[in-house]
């Protein structure tokens, strides 16, 4: 099958070897807990965490005392839905989001919605766009929230992010995003679009995994965040226990990195995106884009691949890794909920790739990858015309 070839940026990024330099004396030589503050020793991780908090607030625009360290996006999702949802209980009881979701926001919504709140599920045009007129009109006189993504994690598509909040907080609803894909892949500035809270973490952007970040605005007002987790009242009390001072000092490495590199990185990998796609579509019939291709990530290509059996597809494919249209659970393969909110049919979303390009992606890998899913592809569709 050749060599294994990663072409899978978006489930995970490799840690960046500068990022893991840095860290690395913050295992053994400056072990020290920051709550620590009677000695050198939790002074020095102390000083090493609000650096890394600076580093992150000035990739997204913040404050310093914007950014709440967590352990990743999903609890970062989890505190800002549910978090700001309990403190605002008394104003309201009613949430909008997406259909297309992370699973952590799609949870943490159907969670409240056990509670007593009531959500709105928007769904979205066949190029993955939230229709705005549809999202004015579900904004009620009780809506206190609303959690739209900045970039889906399958299709890439960048929602119309600055005009969800204008017509949010023109009803006074504050705005959540779910910004994992798209904090140090493109401009993300939390103030010029205006949300209210934003979602990232590390191992997206070339960090370490277990670690990320909430950032909560303090302008025009500050945001009161309930917290999920108790004891400690660490991070402003909104996150409570001891810090990852490794993971953190690598959060911050990562984003001070993805800030020098995003413009020349975006363009480079827009080009390897294009031409993975240019590859695709003159080898084989029968290639869709799933998705706004004006509106996406540079890196991300989500495609579907007519008249092949989807379960196949993922083994067949060997040390390429990608991501595939279905997931299996219990021997059953269910279409992705992203791909099915689009419009495609089960057996389209389950033959369906999603590429994702990255900092160590190459020319050539782009043209093996090419050149692998083309036999892939091609040895499919015989099998499926000898069966039929």
């Amino acid at each position: 099958m050749g060599r294994p070839l990663y072409l899978d940026y978006h489930a995970t990024t490799p840690v960046d070897p500068r990022v893991l330099e840095r860290m690395l004396p913050y295992f053994v030589e400056r072990f020290g807990n920051p709550s620590s503050r009677n000695h050198a020793f939790g002074w020095e991780a102390a000083e090493a965490v609000e650096q890394a908090r600076a580093q992150v607030a000035r990739l997204i625009g913040a404050h310093h005392r914007e950014v709440i360290f967590t352990s990743g996006a999903t609890e970062s999702n989890n505190l800002a839905i549910k978090g700001v949802a309990r403190s605002l209980a008394s104003q309201g009881r009613h949430l909008v989001t997406v259909v297309t979701e992370h699973p952590s926001v799609l949870d943490s919504c159907r969670a409240l919605e056990h509670e007593g709140w009531r959500v709105t599920w928007l769904g979205v045009r066949g190029d993955g766009l939230v229709d705005l007129d549809v999202f004015e009109a579900s904004l009620a006189s009780d809506t206190v929230l609303v959690s739209v993504m900045a970039a889906n994690n399958e299709i890439g598509v960048l929602q119309p992010l600055a005009r969800v909040v204008e017509l949010a907080h023109a009803r006074g609803v504050l705005v959540h995003t779910d910004a994992s894909q798209a904090v140090g892949k493109v401009p993300f500035d939390v103030h010029d679009l205006g949300v209210d809270l934003a979602s990232f973490t590390a191992h997206k952007m070339y960090g370490p995994k277990g670690v990320g970040a909430l950032f909560v605005t303090r302008k025009p007002r500050a945001v009161e965040v309930s917290p999920i987790l108790h004891g400690g009242g660490q991070e402003r009390g909104m996150r409570p226990g001891t810090l990852s001072v490794p993971g953190i000092v690598g959060l911050g490495v990562g984003a001070e990195i993805a800030g020098q590199v995003l413009a020349e990185e975006a363009a480079r990998l827009g080009r390897l995106r294009d031409r993975l796609l240019d590859g695709l579509q003159s080898s084989l019939a029968g290639v869709t884009v799933n998705g706004s291709m004006a509106h996406r990530l540079p890196q991300n290509l989500n495609v579907s691949f007519a008249d092949i059996e989807g379960e196949a597809l993922g083994p067949a494919l060997g040390d390429l890794a990608v991501s595939s249209g279905s997931a299996c659970a219990t021997g059953h393969f269910t279409p992705s909920h992203v791909l099915t909110a689009i419009g495609l049919d089960a057996d389209l979303a389950r033959s369906s790739l999603r590429f994702g390009v990255g900092r160590w992606t190459t020319d050539e890998d782009i043209d093996e990858a090419v050149a692998r899913v083309t036999d892939v592809i091609r040895g499919l569709r015989r099998l499926r015309a000898e069966v039929l």
